[in-house]
């Protein structure tokens, strides 16, 4: 047995135990390895009551005072026990767990372990694991992997298949970095690294062995882009171009005046397109900054050079509105070019006469989603690709659409909040220009950070909003209710909320919808037909509703500030004040600290420096920010001084050996190339 080998060749895993295994994404020994937990479980000392915070996990050792009987509600069969420990009485519950009224005896002692809430003076803890004396005590002080599961697979069958894995001898991952970055920086071996992140012999193991894998993530990435950023330097542009007076005259016509910052990166794409190099840059400003009339700008230069050019956005609802907004520019201001609308939904022969129009010629500008990089997307001469939202995207999705041109030039706009310290490193394959003013008309966003007790007055002041013409948004952290945690989840909130605001239009909106669902609903709310909309994260780039003046985030503790900028960045669209409301489950200080940043400014990049500051390197599990890169273990705001680490190791390996050819670095090649591949494979998928 070997890193390659199937999952299947480990002991317990058929056939059918496999299906599971493939569903995340897990197919050999080597993937197995590589599905690193997404937390831990620290089995602590019971805590005495008076020690207990409100929403946090505890183990409690109590004793059954009484039981109740197995009662019904709705789908749920409920079972109740009240438990005592000092002077403290708990009420337990569990859901369709009947079987828990044969077992628990009264006056029995026990563990129990769960979130606590306490609600006036009275304990509860709903669905607690429980545990024996004898048994805790095993489990004290160990820390237990948790990993991410899909239907079917459960913590005990990926447990027991990685022990197998880490237990042969026969397996072990060689390692690839030279002996000196080891000690250079700090890094465990890698086969060292994997043992201990899956079951770390304690906390400063696991930190040891999660730094590892981080830095490998991002040393891969920054090799990557930066050989890309060598290839693009000497790529000469095979279309000339030059100014053209439409472009001036738009500016000049425009019902506003750009910006300075606007100005001045608009004259840096300009200088780039005109230059005779292919350009390679990146947009980035905040929310609201004004970055899509800079797209625009440059997809009309491009058709006014007698080329074409794409702009590819991560969403239907989202590429129709930018396809609208073109059209109407081209009309007002008598450009005679011609805008196709291709996306996934359209039918059969929409898209058949939309892709006739791009092979001829007869469309210059080219607006969709990621049906533009289908292989039978056939264009005539296209000179400019522009991505909305690089991070949706990815590097080689853009790369494949820059493919379709003759050397296109390729500008990307990013919203996301990132230092421009990490930017440089993130974003190495491109230049950077920053879109740092805000326009003069728009109106700040109001904030405020509130706890749960003011959710009556917010449903008030949403109730008047709708009232006075607008939208609302109200964003949920999770789909479903979860037995493990206490947050609201859009399904239950949607029910709840419509029976206390009956005469207003409700919908929900998330990730597990079908995308013609998802569409449908994001266009009724963009027409105005629902009045609030109840929503996960996935409208973070999704929509753009000029009309919609209130955000509320429940759970808002549950996110990373960068990623509540972006959500906010739904709101402050149009010429009315909007408003945010942050709703904290949470009254811990530090959690307040952390909110109280989006109180007090609506600046995304100071919010994304402050974020660093805050959050330091030891929320390891916890928030994750949402939008930059997805690693699977690393985050660029979290990890900065690891991505500093590898940024400047790569730096260092291509300076002494560019090519990768010394002896020394094959394991780094061989391992650059491997990855290359899968990224080339996963993307023809």
């Amino acid at each position: 047995m070997n890193l390659h080998s199937p999952v299947t060749d480990l002991k317990g895993i058929g056939e059918k135990t496999a299906v599971p295994f493939a569903k995340a994404g897990i197919h050999t020994v080597q993937d197995l390895i590589e599905y690193y937990p997404r937390a831990y479980e620290l089995f602590e000392e019971p805590t005495e009551p008076e020690e207990m915070e409100d929403g946090k996990k505890y183990a409690v050792h109590a004793w059954v005072q009484s039981v109740s009987p197995v009662k019904r509600f709705k789908r749920y069969q409920i079972f109740s026990a009240q438990l005592k420990t000092g002077d403290t009485v708990i009420q337990a519950a569990w859901f369709n767990m009947p079987f828990l009224r044969n077992y628990f005896q009264k006056g029995g002692q026990y563990i129990f372990r769960g979130v606590v809430t306490v609600r006036n003076g009275q304990y509860r803890m709903e669905q607690p694991e429980h545990y024996t004396l004898a048994d805790y005590e095993k489990l004290l002080y160990i820390m237990q992997p948790k990993y991410p599961l899909v239907s079917g697979l459960t913590e005990k069958m990926v447990t027991k298949a990685v022990r197998q894995v880490l237990a042969n001898d026969q397996i072990r991952v060689p390692e690839y970095l030279p002996d000196a970055w080891l000690s250079d920086y700090d890094l465990e071996e890698e086969w060292e690294a994997l043992r201990q992140i899956h079951f770390p012999k304690d906390d400063g193991a696991m930190r040891k062995a999660r730094k590892r894998i981080v830095f490998d993530e991002f040393l891969m990435f920054i090799l990557g882009i930066r050989k890309m950023k060598e290839h693009q330097e000497e790529l000469v542009s095979q279309i000339s171009m030059v100014e053209v007076a439409e472009t001036s005259r738009l500016i000049e016509t425009l019902p506003y005046e750009l910006t300075g910052a606007q100005k001045r990166v608009w004259k840096e794409i300009v200088s780039d397109m005109t230059g005779g190099k292919v350009m390679s840059r990146l947009v980035q400003g905040d929310v609201g900054s004004g970055k899509t009339i800079l797209a625009v700008l440059a997809l009309i230069m491009t058709g006014c050079n007698g080329c074409q050019g794409a702009l590819m956005v991560p969403t239907e609802v989202l590429a129709r509105q930018h396809f609208e907004s073109v059209k109407e520019i081209l009309e007002e201001h008598q450009i005679p070019l011609v805008p196709v609308l291709l996306t996934g939904s359209m039918t059969a022969k929409e898209k058949r006469l939309a892709k006739a129009e791009i092979e001829s010629g007869s469309a210059q500008i080219i607006i969709g989603t990621h049906a533009l990089i289908q292989e039978d997307v056939q264009y005539y001469r296209l000179a400019l690709v522009v991505t909305d939202e690089q991070h949706r995207f990815g590097v080689r999705q853009r790369e494949t659409l820059a493919d379709k041109g003759i050397t296109p030039h390729v500008l990307v706009m990013s919203a996301t909040p990132i230092p421009r310290t990490l930017a440089i490193i993130v974003y190495g394959d491109l230049d950077i220009s920053v879109v740092d003013e805000m326009p003069a008309h728009r109106l700040p966003i109001k904030n405020c950070v509130v706890d749960e007790s003011y959710r009556p007055n917010a449903y008030r002041f949403m109730e008047k909003e709708v009232a006075a013409g607008h939208q609302v948004y109200i964003i949920c952290p999770m789909v479903e209710e979860s037995d493990e945690l206490e947050l609201e989840n859009v399904t239950d909130y949607t029910e709840k909320l419509q029976k206390i605001l009956p005469m207003i239009r409700i919908a929900c909106l998330h990730g597990k919808m079908k995308p013609k669902e998802k569409n449908e609903i994001m266009e009724r709310f963009a027409a105005g037909d629902i009045q609030i909309l109840i929503s996960t994260t996935v409208i973070e780039v999704g929509i753009n509703v000029p009309n919609a003046t209130v955000m509320m985030v429940e759970n808002a503790e549950r996110f990373g500030l960068a990623q509540l900028h972006q959500l906010r960045g739904r709101v402050g669209r149009g010429s009315a004040q909007s408003y945010c409301i942050f709703m904290s489950g949470s009254k811990g200080k530090e959690t307040r600290k952390r909110l109280e940043v989006l109180n007090k400014s609506n600046d995304g990049f100071y919010i994304a420096s402050e974020d660093l500051k805050l959050r330091g390197p030891g929320d390891l599990f916890g928030i994750r920010q949402s939008g930059i890169l997805e690693f699977r273990m690393g985050d660029v705001f979290q990890d900065s001084a690891v991505l500093g680490q590898a940024s400047e190791a790569a730096g260092r390996l291509l300076k002494e050996d560019p090519q990768l050819l010394d002896p020394l670095y094959e394991g780094i090649r061989k391992k650059l190339e491997h990855i290359i591949s899968q990224s080339s494979e996963s993307l023809r998928l």
